[in-house]
């Protein structure tokens, strides 16, 4: 069912029903809720057509790509939040347009998600609550929209965590680096879907905004504090993965300069046989103790014992350490 409505405050239980493109009989104080799932927007257009909706509002909601925002109107408001999943391996977006009126309240989603089926299953959740009116449906989408940003975060914080973990025990890869230059574009980017986010419950929780009763004003203030302690959490982790990749640098040029080191070491303690060795490769006749039994033992004894003195300095200082020892 792509367009369903529920009637909330009369005397039945509050259910989906399909939606027949007519007005709702509304008996005393209650009122609508209307649910769409509307990819091509032709179902948009019955509800403009059947509640009088404006049309830019209309407009925006056909749109694919919106920034949350709250518009106010003659005698509704319209409303975009950001929803967000975790999606294979980044994080997926999806609006969820809000139309409000007194007694009637439009929630639109322009594709099939998952987010989608649970705001449906929300309706068991409201009908165990004493919802006065339908601003206080839009605290229950707002509010289910900002509970479903702590597992995306918490996703970032443990991808971050198992870098974090490699990083120490061995040197990035060009993945690992990219996959940690992706996961910082994707925080900064929900980041500021936050941003706007908490614009909206700020103006919904103090401003005098029409058909939002003062008794749901508190609700949405606690929905503004979550977003509060979201976006506190997303800016930590934007740290850390600065961090990360700070630290990554450093391991690594430490690690270049131990291997340096070594090269450099093993290359002196090389460089003594190779020069004795040069020296006493050139075709002089009068070369020192080249026609003595024992010369060929002296030279060989002569860089065997540089060459151990050398290593033994060498290991002192520091310089023949395995690269392992200095992670």
């Amino acid at each position: 069912m792509s367009i369903v409505a529920s009637i909330h405050g009369g005397p039945d239980t509050p259910t989906w029903i399909p939606w027949d493109g007519t007005t709702l009989c509304l008996p005393g104080r209650a009122f609508a809720w209307i649910d769409v799932v509307d990819a091509e927007g032709a179902e948009i257009g019955a509800l403009q057509h059947a509640f009088g909706l404006h049309e830019l509002a209309v407009e925006d909601s056909m749109s694919d790509a919106q920034v949350a925002k709250v518009d106010l109107y003659a005698d509704h408001i319209f409303i975009i939040a950001k929803a967000a999943e975790l999606g294979p391996g980044e994080i997926q977006y999806a609006d969820v347009d809000i139309f409000l009126t007194e007694r009637r309240v439009i929630t639109i989603c322009r594709m099939e998600t998952m987010f989608g089926h649970r705001l449906r299953e929300s309706i068991h959740r409201i009908r165990l609550r004493d919802v006065k009116g339908p601003d206080f449906i839009v605290h229950e989408v707002l509010d289910l929209i900002v509970d479903n940003y702590f597992p995306v975060v918490q996703m970032i914080a443990d991808e971050i965590l198992l870098m974090e973990n490699r990083l120490l025990c061995d040197s990035l890869g060009s993945t690992d680096i990219a996959r940690i230059f992706k996961l910082r574009r994707e925080a900064i980017h929900f980041r500021h879907a936050i941003t706007r986010m908490m614009e909206v419950c700020n103006k919904l929780a103090t401003l005098d905004v029409p058909c939002i009763s003062h008794e749901s004003r508190p609700y949405f203030r606690d929905v503004l504090d979550n977003l509060v302690r979201v976006e506190a959490m997303s800016t930590g982790l934007i740290d850390v993965i600065r961090t990360a990749l700070e630290a990554s640098s450093l391991l690594e040029q430490q690690r270049q300069s131990a291997i340096t080191r070594q090269l450099a070491a093993w290359a002196g303690i090389l460089g003594v046989p190779t020069a004795i060795a040069g020296i006493y490769g050139m075709n002089f006749v009068n070369m020192p103790e080249t026609r003595t039994g024992w010369g060929y033992f002296a030279a060989l004894g002569v860089m065997g014992a540089i060459c151990a003195l050398l290593y033994w300095r060498f290991r002192r200082l520091g310089w023949l350490r395995s690269t392992k020892s200095w992670d």
